[in-house]
Formats: structure tokens, C-alpha cells, sequence
């Protein structure tokens, strides 16, 4: 029930027709006796500069989920960034501060970590190969940066993008130790392939499946499929696997405690979800 009381999350994006947050979210919300809801708002990117500031200006906003095609956008019109954002780049959260000041956040490569940790993998100190350097890949390469590896492979076609992205976790985190330019899996604890390579039947292996360790964790990010033929091949020489939608759902009880709300599990989220 929506009322005057209401927190309101925009779920802007264009086009609408398959978004799927509302369905996590407002269920979840209902059963928690919290009074939220996120609402679908399609802007088309000419219109998004505009927009945007005109909405929290509304007094009972509470923050937004940004989807394609914006995400990129959105990053220069926050007042202030997270690290994970401004090495992806990219923002996928925005929260209204008491203070009329926005906030961006990027929640792709924690949900892609959390993920991990979740299934018993180690991520400090690990060796992590990224393949794919755009907005989702790079997001994940923070986030594991972030969470202490030691050592990240970074590859991409564009040779140039998977550059900049080095550039900019080397200033964030000397330290690290950056193989750039290499797909090949051989000899690091996780492999993710952040590519879109995989959404379409007859798509060719992301890299070279035979050379990744049975004891690698091998992750995906395409959620068109549960098991992609990559995830597949690399479930059958024995390594641990996961699929692109368990992203989604563990970067859910990051957002919520992002915009102030109770702490929640993937397990719950999926239980009320009407999808």
C-alpha cells in the first residue's frame, strides 16, 4: 500500500519491459511491514540530464536504481562517488542524502564477490582473471580489488579499454599486481568471464577452458541462460561455478543497506521475489 509516507526508489532505465527489481524488491518490502516501493521509470538518455535532478527534488525520494543505458551518465552528475564507481566508471545506485547531496554507488562486482564468498572461495590475497573490461567487468575488478586480491588478469578485444581500467585500479590500489593483456586462465584461484560472449547459442568459449584449475571457481555474468556452455565445460573438469544470476541477487542486500534499509540474504530475497 502506497501512501503519503511512502520512501520512493526509481528504477530508471529505458526500456522498462524487463526489469525485474520491483519484483525483488516490493515483495520483500510488503513482508518486511517496510514502507518503500521501487517504481519502473523509463528515461530515454536525451531526456536523463534533465530529469533526473527534477525527481530529488520530490521530498519523499529516497534514491534510484540506474540500468542501461545510463549508468555511465550518471557518474558525473553525483556529488560524490565511490571508489567501486569511479574505477568501473559507472554508477547503478544514486541515494538522496539528508543533505540534498547524491551519492553513486556501482553494486555489480559486489554482488559478484559476495557471490564468491558465499560458496567458501578465498578472495584475499586469490589471483583473479577478468575477461571483459566494459562496465559490468570493470565493476567486478574493483570490487575484488577492493576485497584484498593480490594479483588481477585483465583482458579485453579493446585493447585500449582493458588499459584505462588498469590505470585506474593502479591508482586506487598500488599494490595490486595487474597481468594485462592475457585471457589465459591457467594458474589463478577465480576466472570470470564479463564478456556477453555465451548469450547466444553457437557463441565460442570466452577462453580456453582446458588450461583453468579443477579448483578454480569459474564465474559467468550472462543471465539470459543458468548454465552457460562456458559454465557448463567448466562444471564437468570439476570446478566450482557461478551463474550470472546470483549476482543479481546477492548485490540486492547491498543496495538495501546502501539506501538505510534491514539487512537481508539472497535466500529470503528469492523466497518473496514474484518473478
Amino acid at each position: 500500500m502506497i501512501d503519503g509516507n511512502t520512501r520512493l526508489i526509481a528504477h530508471v532505465g529505458y526500456p522498462t519491459s524487463s526489469f525485474k527489481a520491483p519484483m525483488i524488491y516490493n515483495p520483500w518490502f510488503e513482508a518486511k511491514g517496510i514502507n518503500a516501493v521501487v517504481m519502473p521509470m523509463g528515461i530515454k538518455a536525451e531526456d536523463y540530464p534533465s530529469i533526473i535532478p527534477s525527481i530529488f527534488r520530490l521530498t519523499n525520494f529516497h534514491g534510484a536504481l540506474v540500468t542501461m543505458p545510463h549508468k555511465v551518465t550518471t557518474v558525473a552528475m553525483m556529488d560524490e562517488v565511490s571508489v567501486a564507481a569511479r574505477i568501473a566508471g559507472a554508477c547503478n545506485a544514486i541515494l538522496l542524502r539528508p543533505d540534498g547531496s547524491l551519492l553513486g554507488d556501482m553494486f555489480d562486482g559486489e554482488g559478484f564477490v559476495r557471490g564468491v564468498l558465499r560458496k567458501g572461495k578465498q578472495v584475499t590475497g586469490a589471483s583473479v582473471l577478468v575477461v571483459g573490461s566494459g562496465g559490468v567487468g570493470s565493476a567486478i575488478a574493483a570490487s575484488f580489488a577492493g576485497a584484498g586480491i593480490s594479483r588481477l588478469g585483465l583482458f579485453d578485444v579493446n585493447a585500449a579499454s582493458c588499459e584505462a581500467l588498469a590505470g585506474r585500479l593502479a591508482t586506487h590500489y598500488p599494490k595490486l599486481t595487474l597481468d594485462i593483456g592475457t585471457r589465459d586462465p591457467q594458474g589463478y584461484d577465480i576466472v570470470v568471464n564479463a564478456t556477453p560472449i555465451g548469450m547466444n547459442d553457437g557463441d565460442p568459449l570466452p577462453m580456453d577452458v582446458d588450461r583453468i584449475d579443477p579448483r578454480a571457481l569459474v564465474g559467468e555474468v550472462v543471465m539470459k541462460q543458468k548454465f552457460t556452455p562456458f559454465l557448463r565445460a567448466a562444471r564437468d573438469k570439476g570446478c566450482t561455478v557461478q551463474v550470472g544470476t546470483d549476482m543479481l541477487f546477492e548485490q540486492i542486500p547491498a543496495y538495501l543497506e546502501f539506501f538505510g534499509f534491514p539487512a537481508t540474504t539472497p535466500d529470503e530475497l528469492r523466497r518473496f521475489a514474484k518473478l
